[in-house]
């Protein structure tokens, strides 16, 4: 006999005698109103899947409004999952299973949902008010018009109410845990492990019981129902992907989480204290948040009035030591220009940050673009390079913020990362790596005098260099026998007086580039199986995954093409010229209008062929695999 306890989970029975279908991958969109807890619960999903050991990439798409009007079009907030017993890439071109909480959240998905998918609705708010709202002149769910999907018609609130009556709630109070039943429901049909979701929701809410209980219940119930009802005879099982990853511990990791992480491995690995200098703004705030729990590494956050005071408090962090950061997106970039122009002048290390979204202006806040890449080469007053470095994926992030550092340091000047919303949001499986696998940081402060006059006498130059790298020497402030003189005016070569002769300004900005442009990265890597591709795809940033998937549906066709994807925008690898004068023709995707397919043209004269877009959402690797055939068919 089980006892059971108000605390306790149902006791649940085996599944019952239905079919059971194994299959290799699933896409599932849960979609409701921004107040329906849709984000919470993607995530929740993502979590157990995560710890079954699929690989996984997700897609969270919500209004830039902090409320938008409920039951609207504009108001619909989704969460897309992509899950497979193998290795994937995208978070997937269309969904296998929508999960639509209202009327509004069907319209705004229907037209991604192909054929023959299914489709959980929750017909109680399938009310004539709730479908006027958005359109619907009769109810789609009765006319006919969702004959080629397999409906399952679920009264979700209905449901919710009643398994939460014996609890002291109100009914909009019990409404609320309606996207746990779903979740229970779904955790059902994909045979998820409930045990992580139980004990988020007893973290959650330990310090409201008698809310943590309801929301147990409701999870509980979806399950249950999904296991009684017989509108769901199948169930599915995706394996776990044992092949896709390499031996190791894994976690789901999110860009964002990810490239906090890198920082403060960044800071430990050389040695300085991390110090981010900030103003939230969508979709970079989440570092600021994560960075702010960890005070035990040394980490220091400061939040500012603006951008403007964000980043310069993190030039005189770094003027006085520290790994200095800021972080913001693109708005923020245009005001922290002059800034970042004075730290290419003062030639310290500084990490900006952007985590790229749709403009110009406010743009689309929580929408992803790639529209920053001239902003970040080029939007300073004067000649004031800058190295660029982009992730390609979400934890990939961890990587780059790593390498932004390691050039920051090693080269003393402001260092992009660009990311952007997409990879920022996005979650994927990372493999935690071990301390010694991560590069070694330390730098040598200044000690002392590094230049002897002509009548003997040693001095400090703060503008004298190191002739491998060009940077000028770090030197801490209050150091005895280290003063010298920063600021924005021209500095005179070694001595950094300032200077207005037109001769040392020349040499001052052609070294400066020079410094740059001799950076030291890694090759370009080409991914050419057979050897005989005329055509190259070139990729960079967060279109890495589609681009991939698009190039894999064109090899399993078998049409020969190759790949390469860039981190390093500034400088470009030394061998990027060679690799694109082998192919005949080069396809540059981007979320923009052809800013790097620009750069290409301008530095290699390179007739590269630019495939773009800029409607907020990432590529979809049929769409581009579309457009690649559309390449080999024009030959």
């Amino acid at each position: 006999m089980t006892v059971q306890t108000a605390d306790s989970p149902p006791a649940r029975p085996p599944h019952r005698s239905r079919q059971v279908q194994r299959v290799d991958r699933v896409v599932i969109r849960f979609a409701g109103d921004s107040g329906d807890g849709m984000q919470l619960t993607g995530d929740r999903f993502t979590s157990e899947t995560a710890s079954f050991g699929n690989d996984l990439s997700t897609l969270p798409n919500f209004p830039a409004e902090i409320r938008a009007p409920a039951g609207t079009l504009p108001g619909v907030s989704s969460f897309q999952l992509h899950f497979a017993d193998h290795d994937i890439l995208t978070p997937g071109d269309a969904p296998n299973v929508l999960v639509a909480m209202n009327p509004a959240a069907l319209k705004a998905n229907i037209a991604d949902v192909p054929r023959g998918a299914d489709i959980i609705v929750n017909t109680d708010e399938f009310t004539k008010r709730a479908m006027t709202k958005v359109g619907y002149e009769a109810s789609p769910l009765e006319d006919g018009s969702l004959d080629a999907y397999h409906v399952h018609p679920v009264p979700l609130t209905t449901l919710t109410v009643e398994a939460l009556k014996e609890f002291d709630l109100s009914r909009k109070e019990a409404e609320r845990s309606k996207n746990m039943f779903a979740l229970g429901l779904l955790s059902w049909m994909y045979h998820r492990p409930t045990e992580g979701t139980e004990k988020f929701l007893k973290a959650k809410f330990g310090k409201k019981p008698e809310i943590m209980k309801a929301n147990l219940a409701a999870f509980h119930a979806g399950w249950n129902f999904g296991e009684t009802t017989e509108d769901f005879a199948v169930s599915y099982e995706v394996a776990p992907a044992a092949k896709a990853f390499p031996q190791g511990t894994y976690r789901n990791i999110s860009g964002n989480l990810a490239l906090a992480y890198g920082l403060v491995a960044a800071s430990q690995r050389s040695e300085l204290p991390l110090f981010l200098g900030s103003y939230p703004i969508t979709p970079a705030s989440d570092i600021l948040h994560e960075l702010s729990k960890h005070k035990n590494f040394g980490v220091r956050t400061f939040q500012a009035e603006d951008e403007i005071a964000g980043i310069g408090a993190a030039l005189g962090a770094a003027f006085g030591g520290s790994l200095a950061v800021t972080t913001t997106s693109g708005p923020g970039v245009a005001l922290k220009s002059e800034t970042i122009g004075l730290a290419v002048s003062l030639e310290l290390p500084l990490l900006v940050v952007d985590i790229q979204r749709g403009g110009p202006s406010t743009g689309l806040p929580t929408k992803t673009e790639q529209a920053d890449l001239l902003q970040a080469m080029y939007g300073r007053n004067g000649e004031a390079p800058v190295p660029v470095v982009a992730p390609k994926t979400a934890a990939d992030c961890f990587d780059a913020a790593l390498e932004a550092a390691r050039i920051a340091v090693t080269y003393r000047t402001p260092v992009f990362l660009l990311s952007d919303g997409y990879l920022a949001n996005g979650s994927e499986p990372w493999r935690i790596p071990e301390v010694d696998e991560l590069p070694d940081l330390r730098t040598q402060f200044a000690q002392g005098p590094n230049h002897t006059l002509d009548d003997g006498t040693e001095v400090f130059w703060p503008y004298k260099r190191d002739p491998q790298t060009l940077a000028r020497p770090w030197a801490i402030p209050g150091t005895p026998g280290l003063e010298h003189r920063i600021g924005g005016i021209e500095k005179q070569d070694g001595t950094g007086n300032i200077s207005y002769d037109p001769a040392n300004h020349e040499l001052m900005v052609r070294t400066r580039q020079a410094k740059i442009d001799g950076i030291q990265v890694p090759d370009l890597e080409v991914d050419d199986p057979s050897g005989g591709a005329d055509t190259l795809v070139l990729g960079w940033g967060s279109t890495y995954g589609p681009i991939t998937a698009a190039v894999r549906r064109l090899r399993t066709a078998g049409e020969t093409i190759a790949q390469a994807h860039l981190r390093h925008l500034n400088p470009f690898p030394a061998n990027l010229g060679d690799v694109l004068a082998r192919y005949e023709r080069v396809v540059v995707p981007e979320m923009n209008l052809g800013q790097l397919a620009m750069l290409i043209r301008a530095k290699y004269l390179v007739d590269v062929h630019s495939y773009n877009q800029v409607n907020g959402m990432p590529f979809k690797a049929e769409q581009l695999a579309h457009v690649l055939e559309e390449v080999f068919h024009a030959r």
